[in-house]
Parts: structure tokens; sequence; C-alpha cells
């Protein structure tokens, strides 16, 4: 059982001085790695920066050979996307890193993966994902996930504190996991506002007053961060991603594996397929379905409302499957099957009766539904696989249905 307790690690001017580590390499020159070597720099430690793409710095030394940033290195520091990058680098370097040198580990990886670096470069490695994006770590305010023994924490201090505010954690695993629940998070919220715009759109509200008004709500600091891309999306080729939708989804995929659990986030947000390089917000920008996919679940609420079969022929495909428990039976009926359970003209309570579309998530040439409709005192959960045919019209394959008691 861990304890997930979190502390705030104090600050120590005299040791931080007696142990400040002279000569940093940041392998892994991206957004974040790019930044946190800036913010060293301006920190006044001697940087030396390495990246697969050759990206070279006026604010700090680089070079084309990361055993040679290494071997100059009292602390390396990790930024890279995932941990199969984490295990490959660390592979090609190891010969080279000091018998003293702290590997620092900022990047977001398993809880899997990050036990087991931890495991192989033991006493001296401290895994340290940070939360928050490139202007925190601009600014030197990220929040830093540490754990390592309590001597090489104090060792790699005075660079973490250069970074942002420290806080202990027990193992790697459990920083690991953290870091990624706190992205699902955040995850939620782009999904989230992905949504309230979406509503937004269907009526008619002007963007530039929804995203006031959202300002105010509980989504408020993500849409005054991301309002650029969110009020034009033609600032998406025009304003820098400081997270990206790859990034962010690689990230909820690490944690649904890790946990065992699905995780419809790790879907959502590149689908539509969107340029992973894009900021997440650009993923909040995505609009409603289209009409066609739409169309079939409007011509089933229709023979719903009218009683007439016809409506459900123009739904479904005509090998579709229609299931559920009903009295107490499982039951499966094939189209015709169905069709004939409906008598031709609308039930005597229709007046009374509504249906409303919950959910419908698009995935390139299929997509799933949700359906709540309320037949007096009957509820209903329908749940709908479609599929997008050659002609490019959408017809229900399959629906499953819970009737509530």
């Amino acid at each position: 059982m861990h304890d997930l307790r979190l502390s705030r690690v104090p600050r120590d001017a005299t040791l931080a001085r007696m142990i400040t580590p002279r000569t940093v390499a940041v392998l892994g020159l991206g957004r974040m790695g790019y930044a946190l070597a800036a913010r060293l720099a301006d920190q006044g430690w001697d940087v030396v920066g390495w990246t697969r793409s050759g990206r070279s710095s006026t604010a700090f030394r680089t070079t084309a050979d990361p055993n040679e940033a290494v071997a100059q290195a009292d602390l390396v520091l990790l930024a890279l996307f995932d941990g199969p990058a984490c295990e490959q680098v660390l592979d090609d370097v190891r010969d080279s890193l000091r018998a003293d040198t702290i590997v620092l580990n900022t990047s977001t990886v398993s809880p899997a993966e990050a036990s087991r670096l931890a495991l192989r470069f033991g006493p001296s490695y401290v895994h340290a994902p940070v939360l928050g994006s490139v202007p925190a770590a601009v600014g030197g305010a990220l929040n830093i996930l540490a754990a390592a023994g309590q001597d090489t924490l104090d060792r790699a201090r005075p660079v973490l504190d250069a970074l942002g505010t420290v806080r202990c954690v027990d193992d790697a695993a459990t920083s690991a996991a953290l870091k990624l629940i706190v992205n699902s998070s955040l995850a939620g919220s782009v999904l989230a506002l992905r949504e309230a715009l979406q509503q937004a759109d269907a009526l008619g509200l002007p963007r530039s007053h929804v995203l006031d008004v959202l300002e105010l709500g509980q989504l408020g600091g993500l849409v005054a961060r991301k309002r650029p891309f969110l009020a034009d999306r033609s600032a998406v080729v025009s304003v820098p991603a400081t997270f990206t939708i790859g990034a962010l989804a690689k990230d909820m995929t690490l944690l649904a594996g890790a946990s065992n659990t699905p995780l419809r986030s790790a879907a959502q947000l590149a689908d539509p397929p969107a340029d992973p390089d894009a900021d997440i917000a650009v993923a909040a920008t995505v609009p409603a379905p289209e009409d066609a996919v739409l169309q079939p679940l409007h011509a089933y609420i229709r023979g719903h409302a009218t009683g007439d079969p016809t409506h459900f022929r123009d739904a479904f495909l005509p090998t579709a499957r229609i299931e559920g428990i009903r009295d107490g039976v499982f039951v499966s009926w094939p189209l015709d099957e169905y069709c004939a359970l409906f008598p031709g003209h609308p039930a005597p309570d229709e007046p009374a009766r509504s249906r409303r579309i919950d959910t419908v998530d698009v995935h390139g040439t299929v997509a799933t539904a949700t359906m709540t409709l309320l037949h007096g005192t009957d509820a209903f959960t329908d749940i709908f696989l479609l599929v997008r045919r050659t002609d490019g019209t959408w017809r229900i394959t399959n629906k499953a249905y819970h009737r509530h008691s």
C-alpha cells in the first residue's frame, strides 16, 4: 500500500550552494525539454542539450552526441516523449554516465516503466514528472512529483527548485501514476469544453460571448489559457502548441493500460483524426457530428413516434439485430421480427413519451451512439453501432438496449 500523501520539500539555501550540480545535460529538446534547459541556463547552470532532431540554441550549449553531453554532466535531465525513448537513450549513454551522476527523469511514462528505470539505475535515479506546461517551465512555476532516496533528492534539489515546487512521492511508480491521473483530469476538461462549444454552436451563440461566460465557470482557467485557439481556428497555425493532442492521447493510453480500465478520452481526443502536433485546445474545437450520421438515429426516433416500421428499415441495415432482456429473457431479434412488434400507428400515450440522443462518437467509418427513451413508466437506454457505407450514408448495424426497472 502506497502512502499517497504529498509533502513539499523545504528549500535550504546553504545546502543548495554546497551540492549544486555544476553541469546539467538535458536530453530531449522538444517544447518542454527546451523550456527546462533554457530555465536552468537562465538560473546560472552550465547546460548542455541534445536532441535527435539536432535542434540548436543560443540560450545554452548543444551537442550532436548525447554521450558527449552526459560525460560532462553532474546531473542528466531527461525530457523525452515516452518510456521506450527514455530506455533507448539511457541505453545509448549508459557507458558515459559517471558513477555519481544523477539521472533526473521528467518524462511522462507508465508506472511499470518508471519502476523499471528506478530499479535499473538505483539510488542515482530521480523520477520527477512535472505538472504544468511550457509557460510554467519558463517561469520556474512547475509542480514536480519527485521520487528518490533522501540523499539523492538533496543532491538534485537545487535543480528541481529552479524549476518549481517539489512534492515528495513514495516511489517512481506512484509518481508516474499520479502524473497520468492529473493529465486524465485535463483530458476530461478538454472534452467537456468540446461538448460545451458544440452545444453553443447548435444554439447559434456567438463564440466570443460563449468564451466570455465559460471563463467565469469551472473551465475558466483552461478557456483563458487556450482562448487564442478556441476563438479562431486559424490561430492553430500561428500560435505555438504548449501541450499537444498526441502527447495527451499517449498519456491516456498509458493510464488505461496501467489501470486495465477503459478510458474513452484516449480515443476521443484524436477523433476525428487531428494533427497530433496541434495544441490540445484544437481537440476542443471539433464540430458536432455531421448530419449524415444522425439521420438513421432520427429515423429510429420517427419509427417509435409513429409506430411505422418503415422508419426502422430506413434506420437499420437489413442484417441488423436488436438485443436485450425482455421479461427476464434474453432476446435477439432480426430486423423483420423487430419491425413486426410495431402496429403502424402511434402508441396511445405518445404525446407523453420522449426520446433524446445522448452521445454520438464517430471513429472514421464507424460510430457509436446512445439514446434515452422515456415511454410512460418505462425508461430505456439504447446503444447503437453504426457504419458508414461506401455511398456516404450511415446505417445502424446493431442495437442493444437496457430497460430500467
